[in-house]
Formats: C-alpha cells, structure tokens, sequence
C-alpha cells in the first residue's frame, strides 16, 4: 500500500493490474505517524472476546449445533461487545474426539488480526458421523452472515468472506462442507483424514481456492494416502499444499492427550517443535486469508514469496496467487489519482484521470472494511465520512481497467 502524510492532493502510483492505486484519507494529521509504526502493535493489542450460542438447523429435524466463537472485542472476556467494523466468518472442525480447546493458537492469531472464528462441538464421540460435521461448518457460515450470534455479535458485524477450516477429521469434513460450496470464498485443511463420505471424492467437487497443510511425519494421516489425495482430486484453479518437514499431525493443535495418543503408538515421531510447526503454519495461513477473505493484494506476493524462499517446507501449487490478471503493457502504464480534501472532515472526493472508477472499499488500521461504495463507472467519487471517528483510514480503488478484466474472464 501507499501511505502518505503530506497534504497534497495529487498521488501518482504504479498501477498494480488489478489493484490500481491505493491511498489514505485521514481526520487528524497528529496521530498518523504514531499510527503507522505502531500499526502491528495496535493489531496485536486487540482483545479476544467469546460467547456460545446453539444453532437451530430445521432441515435436519432441527439439528441443534453448539458453537464456540470467538470476536475482536473492545474488552476481553465472555459477551463484551463486539469492536466496530465488519470480520470474515472462519469456521473450524475439530478432529477425532478433540474438543474446541485444542486449537486455542488459531483464535489467538487469527481474532485480533480481524476475524470471526466459529468452533462448532458437534461430533465429538467415538463414532463420529462426518457428513453431519460437515453439513454443521457449511450450516454455521449461513447462519452467522445471516443472522449473527444473537445479540453479541450482530450481522452487521460480519463480513461477506468466509472460510471454512479443519484439522483431521474437521480437515476431512472440510471437503464435505466445500463440496459444490460457491457461498464461501475459501477452504483450509491442516493433516486432513479421508472421511467416510470421502473427502477426497469431495475434494473433486471444491471449486474455491484451497490450501492444504500437511505434516511430513505424519504417521497418523500420512499425506500420501490423505491430503496429497485430497490436492490432486481437488478442481480448484487456485490450490496448494504446504508439507512442513519434519512436521507431525498432532502439533497443528495445542497440547491434546487424545491426538497425543494416538500419534503416540505410530511412527515417524516429529522432529520439530509444535511451537515451530505452528509459527510456520501461521506464515503461510495469515496472508492467504488476508489475501482472500481481506483482499489485501500484497500479501498473496508475500505467500508466494514465502513459498519459494523457505527452507521449511515443500510445497505443490497449481497457480501462483495474485492480484496480476493480465501483463498487457497497457496495464502497467501510471494511473493518476486525486483525493482531496486531505484531511478532512465531512466529504472526500477521488478523482481519476484515465480510468472509470467503480468500487471504492475505506479501511481501517487493521484492514478491517469499514464500508464499501460502488460507481456504474465514473471518473469522480464523492464519499460521505461525516460519520466516521476520528483517526487514520486507507482507501483502495478498482478502477476501469480491473472492473473490464473481470468481466472478460467471466465471459472465458
């Protein structure tokens, strides 16, 4: 992104194909500097709230669904109130006879950099039935858009990106739960087991982008008999999978005495640390989902160049991710725009000098989308920020050029 702290209402920048130029609107000129080199601070400072709520589906004879979620909040603690702004929604399933709690390291990550993390805790027994697993991570991800979580977390709150995650069995019913899924924008499995339906006869039928974790020494879903299964039956245009070497099945969740023991009487042993094994989880899990669920262009750069340049892994891709489209010379050429007043305190205008504008999306400090404007092709935007707080905001505008890209490729 271009940030910029000078009151000049011409920005010229180098248009990045689909994402052409991004620039920041901002009230109070004191507080930007503080803001932009304690950006990672603020992000990690934000607390994690909690509440439980049971689902109601009526089309499984009113299948009740306990769910565990977790939210950015203003205080941390059970129902404190929600933080202002719109979070994607990921659901997560558990694995085999593991209960929410095992995956503490997710919600710590993942809800103060801007996200909604739903734990359903069905399913838990020794016969598990994976097909209603996975209809319960497809069901919560609806529900939670549409409806929210009861007062706590309203649906104004939540985004209209959404993921749907998985460890073992939960990884398996993933692909249950994606199976012809075109409501969610992503899927992400870590050691995913073959399910009964199957999941990798699922994974023929997931169109979204998907990632999928594996443990090289996992001995208790070897990735060649499960997740490397899952990757090539998968027909999403957009799929990897990440083996971290030396990594086991369990250490994707936090210390469990029954994922502990299972792995406990199979071989090979990890020969990493479960601290590493989920640090690394996280350098590849955080800029996908910012990527896909926060359309945030440079961290997709920032995944691929993890994957070429780390020595922890191996990895199979089908397609680079990235904002790039198209490298016609024409689109490479400078895109000027101007956005003024700056600061200000009621109305910013965007103007653009050789291409339409059509979407203008203000951010937060967290890249959290604090709202979203579409233009039937303009080369001037007016936006109202009248009732916006005070503080640092950062814009991005699709211009013509990603708005005529889009519509060919929908076309192809």
């Amino acid at each position: 992104m271009i940030l910029f702290m000078a009151k000049t209402t011409d920005i010229r920048a180098r248009s990045f194909l689909t994402r052409h130029t991004d620039s920041i609107r901002m009230k109070q000129l004191l507080f930007i500097a503080f803001v932009i080199f304690m950006c990672s601070d603020q992000i990690k400072a934000q607390s994690i709230g909690h509440t439980t709520i049971t689902y109601t589906d009526s089309s499984r004879n009113n299948r009740a669904i306990a769910t565990e979620i977790y939210y950015p909040a203003t205080t941390a603690g059970d129902n404190t109130a929600i933080t202002e702004g719109t979070f994607p929604i990921i659901t997560f399933g558990h694995g085999f006879v593991m209960t929410w709690t095992a995956y503490q390291h997710f919600w710590e990550e993942l809800v103060p950099l801007g996200y909604i993390l739903a734990f359903p805790t069905t399913e838990s027994s020794f016969i598990p039935n994976h097909d209603n697993f996975g209809k319960d991570l497809r069901f919560i991800i609806t529900e939670i858009q549409n409806n929210g979580a009861g007062l706590i977390v309203p649906s104004t709150s939540v985004a209209s990106t959404s993921a749907i995650m998985g460890h073992s069995m939960g990884g398996g019913s993933s692909f249950l739960a994606a199976e012809n899924n075109t409501d969610i924008t992503t899927m992400v499995s870590f050691a995913a087991a073959n399910t009964n339906p199957s999941s990798i006869d699922a994974a023929a039928l997931v169109n979204v982008p998907t990632l999928l974790f594996s443990g090289v020494n996992d001995c208790v879903t070897p990735p060649a008999e499960h997740q490397n299964l899952m990757y090539d039956a998968t027909t999403a245009a957009y799929k990897t999978q990440v083996n971290i070497t030396g990594g086991g099945h369990c250490y994707f969740a936090n210390d469990n005495f029954n994922c502990s023991f299972g792995e406990g009487v199979c071989s090979p042993d990890p020969t990493i640390t479960r601290a590493e094994q989920q640090n690394m989880t996280h350098d590849f899990l955080q800029p996908w989902l910012a990527y896909y669920l926060k359309n945030v262009c440079a961290k997709a750069q920032e995944f691929q160049d993890s994957l070429s340049t780390s020595t922890r892994i191996t990895y199979s891709q089908s397609l680079p991710i990235g904002c790039s489209l198209n490298t016609d010379a024409k689109k490479k050429e400078t895109i000027n725009i101007h956005l003024y007043p700056n600061p200000c305190a009621s109305q910013i205008v965007i103007e653009s000098n050789n291409e339409h504008i059509h979407i203008v999306t203000l951010y937060n400090t967290m890249m959290q989308t604090i709202g979203s404007y579409t233009f039937s092709g303009t080369k001037t935007a007016n936006i109202d920020v009248s009732s916006l707080p005070d503080g640092l905001y950062f814009i991005q505008c699709n211009t013509g050029e990603f708005h005529r890209i889009l519509k060919e490729n929908a076309r192809e």
